[in-house]
């Protein structure tokens, strides 16, 4: 049996909860101080957007689409969830390590630092100084947690010399050091999250006047909106449009200093400042926008009303010379898309936009200035906080997306879907026993001739359509159902676009070229 006097000489050791603790928290100190650093410097300078970046940069598309179907436009907010879960975790591991062997569990947070850093420099908008955030973050944390550790010890060591008692007052205050750290550290970071939310609401209602356009957009009939509750607006509110993007985080771009280069297979390159974009002239468009990983009866889609300079007008202006079959758009962020040329050069108004209904653009859109390209999914054509236009050809160049395995052109494929009544939902009869049943189609650059809907396994009937603003954007219908019984049911939708194109039963996943199928709603009526 050991001698008292041989255990007080050993070095002590802490319990490993408490050094796992101490791990959490001296994560935490890395984290918060590189967040409240990188205000000054890039969005992707905080260490946990540019790990979550490098991570959505190499994810299978199989296991994006998976994501989006089960969260939607929640899926940035699962990737924090997650990446905070498994950091907590490795951090707790550290710690533990530190119970026994402080030094090289040090080491180990100053390599997730260092790992850190690395990822912060693959980003596109970054430079060598955006490391600073992190590189000081880290400075900080690892010395944090050789104190902390040696903080959790201590009580092992006193506990010889003071009794019990001594021992458990020790780990109380023990307790209390750690905790405030961890307490600091956690605002820090609430704080720096806050500081850089307020910044970006302040991009989003930037008082700069929007240039009146040479031409508005079409008047939205009143009978374009199908009158009924649980029917989504014509118009999708700014607020409540759909975002799906690679970025983590909101770029910071500062519109005194934005430009746009046009290059690749012109005539003459030109470069256009944002001043000057704004003395184009203008033109205001309905387009309704959808995402390609928008599932079948999905609610990736969005119409809104887009103010911009057609980019036809600025290739022109260039000189496309022949041979060139594509325009590769580049993001702030580094992100690319491939446009077809002609979908450029056509008559369907292209537009390099710098507002969206009637505001400028919100920075989530794309401020101060995105691409909005009507027919094709966003993944080679809406290019956000858009900085290059590259003509090119598809056998010299490849986007973001192509080289994941979706198609490189990327037309919208005829949708329609049920929005009323909501799956697994209740319906109560009119005063006459009648059920409303309603919903949204569209086929950009083709437009919405006729919408059918079978309830249960009965006929087709041809559901009355609201007023078509443009081929561009989505029609909203409805159906009377006057002989509605109690009970449950089926709706199911299918559409036929102007060109008499009927919408296909067959169901495809939304890789490699959007979804495709009808969809079929279970509800009740009461």
């Amino acid at each position: 049996m050991s001698s008292p006097s041989h255990r007080s000489a050993a070095a002590p050791r802490s319990a490993p909860g408490w050094s796992a603790v101490s791990g959490v928290v001296a994560g935490l100190v890395l984290v918060a101080v590189a967040e409240l650093l990188s205000l000054a410097f890039s969005s992707s300078s905080a260490p946990f957007v540019a790990v979550g970046s490098a991570f959505v940069d190499i994810v299978p598309p199989g296991v994006k689409d998976l994501v989006i179907s089960l969260f939607g436009t929640r899926d940035k907010l699962v990737l924090f969830a997650s990446m905070i879960v498994v950091y907590a975790a490795l951090t707790a591991l550290i710690g533990r390590l530190g119970a026994a062997r402080p030094r090289p569990a040090a080491a180990l947070l100053a390599g997730l630092g260092v790992l850190a850093m690395v990822l912060v420099l693959t980003r596109a908008q970054n430079t060598a100084l955006d490391v600073v955030p992190t590189l000081v973050g880290t400075v900080v944390a690892v010395p944090t947690l050789l104190l902390l550790l040696r903080t959790v010890r201590a009580p092992a060591a006193a506990g010889d010399a003071a009794g019990d008692a001594g021992t458990a007052w020790t780990r109380r205050r023990s307790l209390l050091g750690v905790g405030a750290v961890g307490v600091l550290a956690v605002v820090a970071a609430v704080t720096a999250r806050s500081v850089t939310a307020s910044r970006e609401l302040a991009r989003r209602t930037a008082q700069y006047v929007l240039p009146a356009p040479r031409s508005t957009a079409e008047p939205v009939p009143a009978d374009a909106q199908v009158e009924l509750a649980g029917m989504p607006p014509f118009v999708t509110p700014n607020s409540e449009f759909y975002r799906i993007d690679t970025a983590l985080a909101v770029p910071r771009v500062d519109p005194t200093t934005w430009q746009l280069r046009i290059h690749g297979l012109v005539d003459q390159e030109l470069t256009i400042d944002f001043a000057q974009l704004l003395e184009e002239p203008m033109i205001e468009k309905h387009v309704t926008l959808a995402c390609v990983s928008n599932p079948v009866g999905g609610d990736l889609a969005g119409n809104a009303t887009w103010l911009g300079v057609p980019v036809r007008t600025l290739l022109e202006r260039a000189g496309v010379k022949d041979g060139a079959d594509m325009v590769l758009s580049r993001s702030i962020d580094g992100f690319t898309a491939s446009t077809p040329l002609e979908a450029l050069t056509d008559d369907r108004d292209s537009l390099i936009a710098v507002g969206m209904n009637g505001e400028p653009l919100p920075a989530q859109h794309g401020y101060p200035v995105r691409m909005v390209v009507p027919g094709l999914y966003g993944y080679v054509s809406a290019t956000k906080w858009l900085t290059e236009l590259k003509v090119t050809t598809f056998a010299d160049d490849v986007a973001y997306w192509s080289t994941r395995g979706w198609t490189e052109r990327g037309p919208i494929k005829i949708a329609s879907r049920v929005d009323v009544p909501r799956s697994f939902g209740e319906l109560s009869p009119e005063a006459d026993g009648t059920v409303m049943l309603g919903g949204t189609a569209w086929a950009q650059q083709r437009g919405i001739a006729a919408v059918e809907v079978r309830i249960d396994d009965g006929d087709w009937r041809e559901a009355e359509l609201g007023a078509e603003v443009s081929q561009d954007t989505w029609v909203q219908w409805s159906l009377r159902w006057e002989d509605a019984e109690p009970g449950d049911h089926s709706v199911t939708v299918r559409a036929t676009d102007g060109e008499r194109e009927v919408q296909t039963e067959e169901r495809a996943n939304p890789a490699p070229n959007g979804a495709s199928g009808w969809h079929t709603v279970r509800f009740s009526v009461a």
